[in-house]
Order: C-alpha cells, then sequence, then structure tokens
C-alpha cells in the first residue's frame, strides 16, 4: 500500500534539502529500505528534471565483506566509488536495518581498513556534492526510542518534515555569532571545557544535508582544547555501545578516555594521530527531540544539546584536522539531563539548553513548532 507520507518525505529531500534542478545527476542509496520509498525518491527527482541513479544496500551482506576486507579489495572498490561519484551532482541516502549493531563483530582492523579505503569517496560526497543523509523507522530504532512502532514511525516523520525554514532566521544569528567568536567555555555536571573557534566558520544545518536536522557547526583550534568533558548521552560507534565516555583534553589532545568500555573507546582512538583531536563542535536545537536513541542523525540535533567530536573537520568548517574517525559525541544541557552553562567570550549563551540573547530566542523549542 502506498503511503502519502513516502511523497512528501521524498520532495523534501529531492526539492529543499538538495535543490536538484533540471539535469542535476543525484546517486541514491538505500540502506535495507523499502522499494516504495526508493520508488518515491526516483519519481520526485524526474519530477524536477533530474537524473536518479541507485544503489541498494543490505546490511548483512555489508558486513559480510567488511569481514574479509583486504587492501585490495577495498582499493579497487574506493575507485570505483569514487570516480561514479566525481559524476554526480546531489547524493541521498536512506539508511534502515534491524539490527544496528550489526558490524559489531567486525574485527576492528578490518573497519579500519574499510574506513581508511573509502575516505576518499566520503570526503569527495561531502566536499563535493549537494547531500542529504536519514535513517528509516524500524521496530528496533522505535525499540531504542522507548516507543511502539507506530508512535515512532509518527514521531518520524513529523520531525523528519518539520518546516525547517522557520529555523533560518535564529540559524543565521546563532552562525554569525560564532564567527565573531573567540573563547568558548562549556560547565555542567562533570564537564568543566575551554576552547577557541576563532577564524573557523560556522554553518547553519536546517535540513539541506541531514534529515532530521537543527544545528550550526564549526570546530574548535585543533591544539585550543583544554578540560574534561562527560558525555550523558549513549552513543554507537562502529556497530558498539558506549555510556558514561569522559575525555580529558591537554593542548587539545584526548590525553583519558574511559566509557563502559574503554578499552574498545581508545582503540577507535588510536586509529590514527587525528582521532585525538576534535573536528568539530556543534550546538543542537531540534524541538522535537528530546532523548538519545543511539542515533547518531537524531540524537546529535536534540534539543538542548552539544556535540564535540573527535576525528575529522568538516571542509566547510576546517581546523585541519584529519581522521578516518569522525564521532559525534553528544551531551545534553537541559535541566531534566543535569543542566549545564555555554558562553561566547565570557557571555552567557546558553543555560539549561535554552538560548538567551534575543536574537537567539528563536531557536527556542516553543519558537520552532
Amino acid at each position: 500500500m502506498h503511503d502519502p507520507r513516502f511523497d512528501k518525505l521524498a520532495q523534501l529531500l529531492t526539492g529543499f534539502s538538495t535543490a536538484l534542478k533540471r539535469g542535476d545527476k543525484v546517486l541514491i542509496e538505500g540502506f535495507d529500505i523499502p522499494a516504495s520509498m526508493m520508488i518515491a525518491l526516483i519519481r520526485a527527482v524526474r519530477a524536477l528534471g533530474a537524473i536518479p541513479f541507485v544503489q541498494i544496500h543490505q546490511a548483512q551482506i555489508s558486513r559480510e565483506m567488511a569481514r574479509g576486507a583486504d587492501e585490495v579489495q577495498y582499493g579497487l572498490i574506493s575507485r570505483h566509488e569514487l570516480a561514479r561519484m566525481k559524476q554526480m551532482d546531489a547524493y541521498i541516502a536512506v539508511r534502515g536495518g534491524e539490527n544496528i549493531s550489526e558490524m559489531s563483530d567486525v574485527p576492528s582492523d578490518r573497519l579500519k581498513l574499510v574506513s581508511r579505503k573509502m575516505k576518499p569517496v566520503l570526503d569527495h560526497r561531502v566536499g563535493k556534492t549537494r547531500w542529504c543523509i536519514l535513517r528509516w523507522p524500524t521496530p528496533s530504532m522505535a525499540q531504542q526510542a522507548g516507543m511502539s512502532t507506530e508512535a515512532f514511525e509518527n514521531f518520524f516523520f513529523d520531525v523528519c518534515t518539520l518546516n525547517y525554514a522557520k529555523m533560518q532566521p535564529g540559524m543565521k544569528a546563532l552562525a554569525a555569532l560564532m564567527q565573531k567568536t573567540d573563547r568558548v567555555e562549556i560547565k555542567g555536571p562533570g564537564t568543566d571545557l575551554r576552547f577557541s573557534i576563532k577564524g573557523i566558520p560556522a554553518i547553519p544545518c536546517g535540513g539541506s544535508h541531514n534529515i532530521p536536522d537543527g544545528e550550526v557547526f564549526t570546530a574548535p583550534v585543533r591544539n585550543s582544547v583544554e578540560g574534561v568533558i562527560s558525555y550523558n548521552a549513549p552513543s554507537l560507534y562502529q556497530g558498539t555501545a558506549f555510556d558514561s565516555i569522559r575525555l580529558e583534553f591537554k593542548n587539545g589532545k584526548i590525553v583519558a578516555a574511559t566509557a563502559n568500555n574503554s578499552e574498545k573507546l581508545n582503540q577507535i582512538l588510536d586509529s590514527d594521530p587525528g582521532a585525538r583531536y576534535v573536528g568539530e563542535f556543534a550546538l543542537g536545537f531540534n524541538p522535537h527531540i528530546l532523548h538519545p536513541m543511539r542515533d547518531i542523525l537524531f540524537d546529535e540535533k536534540i534539543s538542548g544539546s552539544f556535540h564535540f567530536t573527535p576525528g575529522q573537520a568538516y571542509e566547510h568548517a576546517d581546523n585541519g584536522n584529519r581522521s578516518q574517525v569522525h564521532w559525534d559525541m553528544v551531551s545534553i544541557q537541559r535541566e531534566d539531563y543535569g543542566g549545564g552553562t555555554i558562553h561566547f567570550d565570557g557571555k552567557l549563551i546558553r543555560e539549561n539548553g535554552r538560548f538567551v540573547p534575543k536574537a537567539l530566542q528563536a531557536l527556542n523549542p516553543e519558537n520552532l513548532v
């Protein structure tokens, strides 16, 4: 049975998020999602006069490929994928899958190999195409969120088809303020963090790259980070669940890292030298997303949150850090999560998850719904 919500979402992804125009070539990748959603995307692309290209993925097959990955194999795959990506103007990925831990038993050296070999494809896609990525609702995601399948599906489509244009004024004001800021101080339970963002661009994200969306990101000056941070949102990386991550910084480098699985955490942070430096700092403010569910495309947009990301910096907000790792770790500062403050150059910007300056109050939840 056809679901009209698929059409609405497909039109948002092609018309607003990637702004397709006649003649654009767009790669659509579907990861364990219904054929009817892929068909809706193909039709939406064609309706705009653009040209769809399609690739289908299945998580269990991807796992088996990764388990036996070698240099020659993924060197060839990477060259092939990069050649195709260089022909694309836009990229849309919809990622489903019942088991979020499908890759958890793939040896870490194989995952690192795949990540390293495929990095040029990722870098070109992020830096040279108009792209948008989203997850697809599944019963396992509903379980992660503590919701029934039906309730989660309704939540998903409400969040993903939010009126993102309403975010624009507040996001632009926040980005402009971040562009003028030197020193950032973040305090909260287990967190006392200081760093500079001077001279690094601030990028507003309101539905153009990730769906759901709602953040403004920049990056810390690479060697400026000092102090400690305790993340209160659970995390999932390379198929492994992490809780209670705590990082200590000196001269920008993570010098101590603990979690419920400290050994695996440090293995990831030792992937390469850049993995122990931070490549992104962002404030999240999607009014519909309130609680973590170990899905970073949702969790990094949580209202009243920020994320502080070990690893690769984005080209558009570049602090020079390079790594095969890009791990968005999230901390929520609303009162129900313990509260906290963010100061820019000594001025209070956000307290207990709510923006304080008048120009930024448009990003508080009641003004976005």
